[in-house]
């Protein structure tokens, strides 16, 4: 008998789908309330997750999703950070 492994989901905070985990990105807020992108996963702080999706960043941009989620105001910079790390 073969153990299929599990796939760690997490929920586009978005979107609101749940997806694996490779197909997001973690956004953290730590202690000092600065917001930041975590490619390793593995930064402390309070996690978010976003989809790998231009549009969804764009959605999240307009509607002030991060901004609800830390309640922290979002350098604008964040939103094209991550529009860089989805095109490389």
């Amino acid at each position: 008998m073969s153990q299929k492994r599990k796939i760690p989901q997490r929920k586009c905070i978005v979107t609101n789908e749940m997806k694996p985990k490779k197909e997001m990105i973690r956004i953290v807020r730590n202690k000092d309330k600065e917001v930041f992108i975590d490619p390793t996963g593995k930064k402390n702080g309070r996690g978010a997750y976003i989809s790998i999706d231009e549009a969804v960043i764009e959605r999240a941009k307009n509607e002030k999703v991060l901004e609800k989620t830390f309640q922290v105001k979002i350098d604008p910079i964040l939103y094209d950070q991550l529009k860089d790390l989805i095109s490389e």
